[in-house]
């Protein structure tokens, strides 16, 4: 291999040691202030899988509290207690009533700017929706818990159809609590 030092270098015609021309001016470098902003440090989305079993219930609204907290999510302590009430409440309806035909679960947790989305997919095709229970009855209010706490942060809930038949159950919401009127 040739080694080339600062005097060896090759010389343009004419024998001059004059540099290179190089060309325009470079563009002024940007404007900080002016730059579209990037992600924040907290944004992304994040999914894991988990067993239609009872003992998924708590180990996966510890995950979302864990991960939420590890990533400095910026959130009132209110809207923390309502997702994590939400994770419960959706992983629970995936064990109790897709376990049969999903014995896994997915939990997707999706953080934005002003926004945190949790959502719960299974692969049973029954769309549920939320029904007001009997005062007697000890349970069958889990989605109608699930869309009430989600209103009063200011969020949004819904049910789809996954391509592959199932469903997915998500609740948005903002990452500060909305003051209702």
């Amino acid at each position: 291999m040739e080694n080339r030092g600062r005097g060896s270098a090759p010389r343009p015609e004419g024998g001059r040691d004059d540099p290179p021309d190089p060309g325009p001016d470079p563009a002024p470098a940007p404007d900080p202030a002016s730059a579209p902003p990037g992600p924040l440090p907290y944004e992304g989305v994040w999914r894991f899988t988990a067993s239609a079993v009872d003992a998924s219930v708590p180990q996966a609204r510890h995950a979302v509290r864990d991960l939420l907290l590890r990533q400095g999510v910026p959130l009132s302590d209110d809207v923390l207690q309502g997702l994590l009430l939400i994770v419960s409440e959706l992983v629970t309806n995936a064990v109790r009533h897709a376990a049969l035909l999903s014995p896994v679960l997915a939990v997707e947790v999706a953080v934005g700017a002003e926004w945190v989305r949790v959502s719960v997919e299974d692969n049973h095709p029954y769309r549920p929706t939320a029904l007001v229970a009997d005062h007697d009855e000890t349970g069958g209010r889990g989605l109608l818990l699930v869309r009430e706490v989600t209103r009063e942060a200011g969020g949004v809930c819904d049910v789809e159809h996954t391509a592959s038949g199932g469903k997915v159950i998500w609740a948005a919401l903002p990452l500060t609590r909305a003051q209702l009127p």
